[in-house]
């Protein structure tokens, strides 16, 4: 085996996206990875301008330059490129020269990805904070339940030692604040039943959701639907899933009406599902997720409660009991998924992975 060809099949069994570029920006080699991280072919690139691969800002062309002039290489951190499909990745990025003898010949770009790694420590601390929440709540629920279920009682007892009729007002609104606070208690905690697990087809989930939100608005929001048919079924409880997402395109409905005097455009929600291969939730890669999108063009979550509106008792409404988005959190959890959102005035998608394989 020839040198070159032992070096060129180096480079593209590397896990790092490698560009080499001539002195005038242009590109001499793209290993596979690169090749894969911007899904392009490179046999299209050779000898195309680097700007034509991603959109670069005028100084990042001049740290090239410079790279070039001062013989110096250079490492950025966490950097975001725009490719020329319009996908932006997160990157760290390290340009190093080149030389024969002390002039330039050539600029080696190493572009290793970050939104991967980014988004797994995401999800690690999302499902992290979501653990110890339930942990506080469940320690919360024992203190509060058992001081009420002392406090109903006494108020019970009150009531038939009062010598007047009228008096069991105040013990009934007693009784009545205890129940509604246990209940709220319970709501916190949600089910303790066990799931009942089967094959569900998650169209009809959605198309039992969006039935119930289509009889709530009464047409007022248009509900648009973009289905993969080759879905396959996931096993899970039915009835949960409908109760999570209707939480999810419910809350969405809430957002839209909310903000209707404002938005000049036709208030919708968009649900759309499509399959992922190869999709890692928490520490585990699995081999087929399904993946669930609830998009919608209101006003979006405000930005001060934007990381923690999956926690008990968050909301962006006046009148919300922030349970909600948690009880969602927690029955997509126990399916073995996630939900993520991302979240701009006009544009709100809520992101459901749940996986396929049996469990």
């Amino acid at each position: 085996m020839a040198p070159v060809s032992l070096h060129t099949d180096i480079l593209d069994n590397l896990q790092t996206a490698i560009l080499l570029m001539n002195p005038d920006l242009s590109v001499r080699y793209i290993n596979s990875s690169a090749e894969a991280l911007m899904k392009i072919s490179g046999s299209r690139v050779i000898g195309e301008p680097i700007s034509t691969l991603f959109k670069e800002e005028e100084q990042d062309q001049q740290i090239l330059r410079d790279a070039l002039n001062n013989t110096s290489a250079f490492t950025k951190r966490e950097t975001q490129l725009q490719l020329a499909d319009g996908r932006t990745i997160t990157v760290d990025c390290a340009v190093t020269p080149i030389l024969t003898g002390d002039v330039v010949t050539a600029l080696i770009m190493e572009l290793q990805p970050l939104d991967r790694l980014l988004r797994i420590s995401r999800e690690e601390g999302m499902l992290s904070s979501q653990q110890n929440s339930q942990v506080l709540i469940r320690g919360l629920a024992h203190e509060i339940k058992n001081p009420l279920g002392g406090l109903r009682g006494a108020a019970q007892l009150l009531a038939k030692e009062l010598p007047e009729e009228h008096l069991t007002d105040y013990t009934n609104i007693i009784i009545e604040e205890a129940d509604r606070l246990s209940n709220l208690v319970n709501r916190m905690l949600g089910s303790h039943d066990l799931m009942k697990i089967h094959p569900v087809n998650i169209h009809e989930v959605l198309e039992r959701v969006k039935s119930l939100i289509d009889a709530e608005t009464a047409g007022r929001i248009k509900i648009a639907r973009d289905y993969d048919p080759s879905m396959p079924e996931i096993n899970g409880d039915k009835e949960r899933l409908i109760q999570a997402l209707l939480n999810i395109v419910r809350n969405a409905m809430q957002s839209l009406l909310s903000s209707q005097d404002t938005n000049p455009d036709p208030l919708t929600i968009t649900l759309k599902t499509r399959a992922v291969r190869q999709f890692t939730i928490g520490p585990k890669r699995h081999r087929l997720v399904c993946k669930v999108d609830i998009t919608d063009n209101g006003a979006g979550i405000p930005a001060d409660i934007a990381e923690a509106i999956f926690l008990p008792m968050v909301s962006g409404r006046a009148n919300g009991t922030g349970l909600g988005l948690s009880i969602s959190q927690s029955i997509i959890t126990h399916h073995q998924g996630l939900i993520e959102c991302n979240s701009e005035p006009g544009c709100t998608v809520f992101t459901l992975f749940i996986p396929l394989e049996n469990y």
